[in-house]
């Protein structure tokens, strides 16, 4: 469900701005900086990077983007 949020006017145009560049609309883009604002609070001693390679490697096995390992024996 789609919600009016108030916010400055300086944080919308960033978000435009860096938006267009990662291929997001702004709202995509403050929904990104959210999600990722939201797993750092709640989880104080991951990095950006690791944050930012854990949602990548969900994407991938929601898309079906992996293998199963196969373990030697």
């Amino acid at each position: 469900m789609a919600q009016s949020v108030r916010l400055s006017d300086d944080l919308v145009s960033k978000a435009k701005s860096t938006g267009n560049v990662m291929s997001r609309s702004g709202a995509g883009q403050i929904e990104h900086w959210a999600k990722i604002g939201k797993i750092a609070e709640e989880n104080p001693d991951l990095t950006f990077e690791f944050i930012k390679d854990s949602l990548l490697a969900k994407a991938e096995v929601d898309n079906g983007m992996v293998d199963d390992y196969e373990f030697d024996n």
